[in-house]
Order: structure tokens, then sequence, then C-alpha cells
């Protein structure tokens, strides 16, 4: 069988396992056009797929990201009798360091969300109201950009004060309250954007470009980028990515978990809620926030010694 034909095969397979299996198709056509489409399977050598994985700069998480997307469809070749052996190198490099969130302080926030109308004051394609409400939104409920991305008028139920996220990472939905400032913030933007956008129907997203039309990653992504270096928020502590849309999210459940702890709350039977709140497949995704900062490090070590002092008896 030629590759290509294969990669669908496989494909096909583990989305009816419940995989969006994007990232890894995207990584294993590229493959196909790397060798030739229609080489077959058996003739794929070790060599062919070093080449693949080396790409043209330093080795990086993504040497990583495709050598196990190949892994899988080499052993799934192999245990269809397709292949008596996977053509995969046997020495791996070593694991760059892992990415390390970045946790906005508030102070940050508030100079991101005052540096809009100047930053953005300029026509294009993402206008200044609507990037505050996409910006508080991934911060004040915790969810992913795509997740903003995709949120449909029909699921922000503003009277209710909850937004339905749907069809999310692995393929899962779920209902997110949201507290009275974040309401307060959705509603003002669904005013001004009925006023802005009187076309837009019922079964549009909520939140929309210039024009009308949903908003795409790319020009959110620059939007921020642009946004940030205006703000002048980056980091200082050595990392490999600056601040990120992404940590708003990061930043949301480490500050929640910071202010269970000055509260005296039980963290350790909150952090299951707090998962289910933020879609996370499992507990251990959400178990990583509670040593993300020197500050939850150090409320949850003042928690222990109480604890250990018999002053607390759910630490």
């Amino acid at each position: 069988m030629n590759i290509h034909d294969l990669v669908t095969q496989y494909v096909d397979f583990r989305r009816t396992l419940g995989e969006k299996c994007k990232t890894n198709e995207a990584i294993l056509r590229s493959f196909c056009r790397a060798v030739g489409p229609q080489t077959r399977v058996t003739r794929v050598r070790v060599r062919q797929v070093a080449t693949f994985l080396a790409g043209t700069g330093p080795i990086s998480s993504n040497w990583h990201a495709k050598y196990s997307a190949l892994n899988g469809f080499f052993q799934f070749a192999v245990s269809h009798a397709y292949l008596d052996k996977a053509p995969l190198p046997t020495q791996l490099p070593k694991r760059p360091p892992t990415l390390v969130p970045y946790i906005y302080s508030p102070a940050e926030l508030r100079r991101l969300l005052d540096a809009i109308p100047s930053c953005l004051r300029i026509p294009q394609r993402l206008e200044p109201p609507t990037m505050r409400a996409m910006l508080l939104a991934m911060y004040g409920a915790g969810l992913r950009r795509q997740e903003v991305l995709d949120l449909a008028l029909a699921d922000v139920d503003l009277p209710q004060a909850l937004l339905t996220i749907r069809n999310t990472k692995f393929f899962k939905s779920r209902l997110v309250p949201i507290g009275r400032d974040l309401t307060q913030v959705l509603s003002g933007y669904a005013r001004w954007r009925a006023e802005t956008h009187p076309a837009a129907g019922v079964d549009s997203r909520f939140f929309l470009g210039r024009d009308g039309t949903p908003i795409g990653w790319w020009t959110l992504y620059h939007a921020f980028q642009r946004l940030r270096k205006c703000a002048g928020v980056q980091r200082s502590d050595g990392g490999r990515y600056q601040p990120r849309l992404q940590d708003l999210r990061h930043s949301f459940a480490v500050h929640r978990l910071t202010a269970w702890y000055r509260q005296g709350s039980d963290v350790q039977r909150l952090v299951y809620p707090l998962s289910v709140y933020l879609g996370h497949a499992h507990l251990t995704e959400t178990q990583v926030y509670l040593t993300m900062t020197p500050e939850l490090l150090q409320q949850a070590g003042r928690r222990f010694e109480r604890y250990a002092r018999g002053e607390d008896h759910h630490a």
C-alpha cells in the first residue's frame, strides 16, 4: 500500500476513537510529501524519516511531536501487517526544556487593557471593544483561545451568566458559569455588537471582526503581539517564549488557586471542580498549577504550617 492511502486509513482509525487528529494528520501529510505520496510504505527508509525529523533548524519540541506522530502511524502499519518493523531512528535527542507558562500580574493585565484604545486605534480587522471583551473572557472564564473564537451568539446566555463551550478540545462540551464582572463586560460588548453589526444573525459568532465575519486565529495572534509590545509586557525570567494569549487562561487558574489559599479554603478539594470548569481531561493537568508561582507555593507552605500545628484541619 502507498503511504498516502495508509495515512488516510490511519487517520480515519484514530478519529473513530474520538480524536480530532488534526495536528498528527498535518505532520503525516507533510511526511507523505517529503517521501512521495505514492511511495510504498515498505520502501520508506530510516534515513528518510531521520531527514524529515531533523528539518532545517535546531532540535526543538517539534522534533518530538513529529516523532510521536510517525511512531503511532508506523506502529499501526506493523500491527496491520503492512510493515515488519517501524523505520524509526533508535536514538532520540534530548527534549528541550518544558515551556513554562507566563502568569500575568494584575498590574500587567491592567496595562494590556489600558493600551487597547491607543494600540488598536487605526482601522484594522479587530476592533478595540472586541479585543477587550475577548481578553477578559479568556482571563475571566479561563477559556482557551479557540474556545473564545468559536463562541457563538446562541451560546452566550447573559441573563443566566452562563457560557456553553461546544465541541472543544477532546470533543467535549461544557457549561461555564461566569461572574458578575465578566457578565457586565460581555453585556456591554453585546450591546455594542448589536449596534455595530445589526445584520449578524443568531447563528453568528459572538465575537466578530470589523466586517462582521468570524475572527481568525492569526488576526487575534498578531493583534495581541502588537498590544503586548505597546503595553510593555514581556518576560524577564529567561523563558523561551514571550507572554502568550493562552497564558491568560493559566493566569486565571493560578490567581483562582492563590485566592482560595488566602481565603483559607480547602484547595485540594476545590482543584477537581476547577479542573471540570477548565475542561481538563485529567486532574493532573490542573494540579500542575499548584506549583506554578512562588506566591502560590508560599501560600501552600503557610497552609501546611498551620496544618502541622493543628490549626488547619483540611490542608
